[in-house]
């Protein structure tokens, strides 16, 4: 329940209390916030039962309540939400999202067209949710926990609509190039009508869909502008064929589409290039781990299955499936995911791994103390994919502009059309103007360009391990003079190099060098492998 919510009865999940003097403090709290007329708190159920008069913001009651000294058991639910396609439609998820009962906040992201709810509840109705924004005009489905791999399997933007729409709008753009060399035929009339009827609607079905339905909600959009502007283009055409008109616009209504279309389909593109990083970083997570079970034997299990105590074995080379706690070996392990130290660390009984790294040289039995959602590997994709459904402080603006723009460009074509028609009596000019404005004033990049520029500079950043906690962060990163490194082995390349090799007095270097290459040549140790190295780049063979 947001701000603008008034609320009768709102029910609270209070966390911390123990006494009869905890309830006592938090009603107290809870009654002192402007607005609430009674408030009630039952120890039993760890809730509270506010009554208020008017619309009392929930941010306050929990406010309150931590003042008090304790904390408001709160839910974050994220919701996939198909059918946005500019800042309005994301605004309009966002506000009613926002208004549901017991909703803190709600922020949506067009470009990752995600929505992040957070509840105060122990136990949210995430059904409720879906149908609100199913109300509003938009398909929503629950983001499982293993939202990466979800992104992975999501097959590519289909590029087919966008090829057939430019492959029909072609024919009627080239009489137009040709003027630039002074020629001037032109298509007949009706074939240019069979062209451009197909892409407006067939191809453009897309625009007059979530333009009803921004309409039905009682908004409007992008594709509202689109499927009006190109409507009245189309429109104009047939009237002025059927009469005989000699200058038709089919090519305006159908290039347009085509154009739209395109720049869907790379928005599309650009979405899932910039959802790489989380897709990587839940790479680095296997699917299966080798459990060792009572007997001794071991059973390869999905990772789903695997449970905190059981023992887990890790083979040379492979990453570790678990955060963990080694009962068993010693080896050299890459946690330069966790830690940015560039060269491995050395392991042995009783030392902790963490899911993800790689065991790069022994065998390895570790015992399972995290799994699943509360991995160290789980908490940093969730992290990564807060801070890119964060909303800079700038991201704020553009959104306060988008919820007024539709209304003002439908405006500006009403008075463009009217104005133009008025002053000049040609309403065949009238309308193209008016439809100018309606088409080229679209918000799509107004919505788009600030998430999609958070999406990929925290996207990029994680791919050089470097996690950004918000979007603020990132804003302000601009303005950095001086960074200082706490270690300098995260500016390293993360693997050792023979420098070099001091032969015994009266002995040949190369030779040296390849006897230390031969005894070390079946070690996963890095300084083995930059023995190795070295002697292959010299050509040096087992000696």
């Amino acid at each position: 329940m947001s701000a603008s919510n008034a609320m009768a009865v709102c029910s609270l999940p209070i966390e911390g209390m123990s006494c009869a003097s905890c309830v006592t403090r938090v009603e107290k709290a809870l009654a002192a916030v402007p607005g609430v007329r009674q408030a009630s708190v039952n120890l039993a159920t760890e809730a509270a039962s506010v009554q208020a008069e008017g619309p009392v913001p929930l941010q306050a009651l929990r406010a309150a309540v931590q003042r008090a000294g304790y904390r408001v058991s709160e839910q974050t639910v994220r919701l996939r939400v198909e059918g946005m396609t500019c800042a309005s439609c994301s605004a309009r998820v966002e506000r009613v999202l926002s208004r549901q009962p017991g909703v803190i906040s709600a922020s949506v992201n067009l470009a990752t067209e995600q929505a992040e709810v957070v509840l105060a509840a122990r136990e949210p109705d995430v059904a409720a949710l879906v149908q609100v924004v199913e109300r509003a005009g938009y398909k929503a489905f629950p983001v499982p926990e293993d939202n990466g791999a979800a992104a992975a399997r999501r097959p590519a933007a289909d590029a087919r609509p966008v090829v057939a729409a430019l492959a029909l709008s072609l024919p009627l753009v080239l009489p137009m190039v040709g003027l630039l060399w002074g020629s001037h035929w032109m298509l007949p009339g009706w074939l240019q009508w069979l062209l451009a009827t197909p892409v407006q609607f067939v191809l453009g079905a897309r625009f007059y869909r979530a333009g009803w339905k921004a309409l039905r909600a009682g908004s409007g959009n992008m594709d509202l502008l689109v499927a009006l502007g190109t409507s009245a283009a189309y429109g104009l055409s047939v009237y002025l064929l059927l009469t005989g008109g000699m200058h038709l616009y089919f090519e305006a209504s159908a290039v347009v589409i085509a154009l739209v279309l395109l720049g869907k389909w790379l928005e599309a593109r650009s979405k899932r290039q910039t959802t790489a990083a989380i897709r990587a970083l839940q790479a680095l997570r296997p699917e299966s781990a080798r459990v060792r079970r009572e007997d001794g034997s071991e059973l390869e299990l999905p990772l789903a299955q695997v449970r905190s105590g059981d023992l887990v074995v890790v083979r040379p080379g492979e990453r570790i499936a678990v955060d963990g706690e080694i009962v068993e070996g010693a080896s050299q392990v890459d946690e330069s995911l966790i830690t940015g130290e560039s060269l491995p660390v050395a392991k042995q009984p009783g030392d902790r791994v963490t899911g993800g790294a790689v065991n790069a040289e022994g065998r390895l039995l570790v015992r399972a103390t995290t799994v699943g959602a509360e991995s160290t590997l789980a908490r940093i994709v969730r992290l990564v994919e807060s801070a890119q459904a964060a909303k800079a402080p700038i991201q704020r603006l553009v959104d306060r502009v988008s919820a007024v723009f539709v209304p003002v460009v439908l405006a500006l074509a009403l008075l463009t059309l009217l104005g133009w028609g008025g002053a000049t009596h040609d309403w065949e000019r009238a309308i193209l103007n008016a439809v100018a404005v309606l088409v080229i004033a679209c918000p799509c990049a107004l919505g788009l360009a600030t998430p999609a520029a958070l999406m990929a500079g925290t996207g990029v950043a994680a791919r050089y391990g470097i996690l950004i906690k918000d979007a603020e962060a990132l804003e302000v990163a601009h303005a950095l003079a001086v960074v200082a490194f706490d270690k300098t082995g995260t500016l390293t390349q993360g693997r050792p190099d023979l420098l070099a090799c001091e032969p015994v007095p009266g002995g040949d270097a190369a030779e040296v060098l390849a006897l230390a290459a031969a005894l070390q040549a079946h070690s996963e140790h890095p300084l083995a492998h930059a023995v190795q190295a070295a002697a292959a780049q010299r050509g040096l063979g087992p000696a």
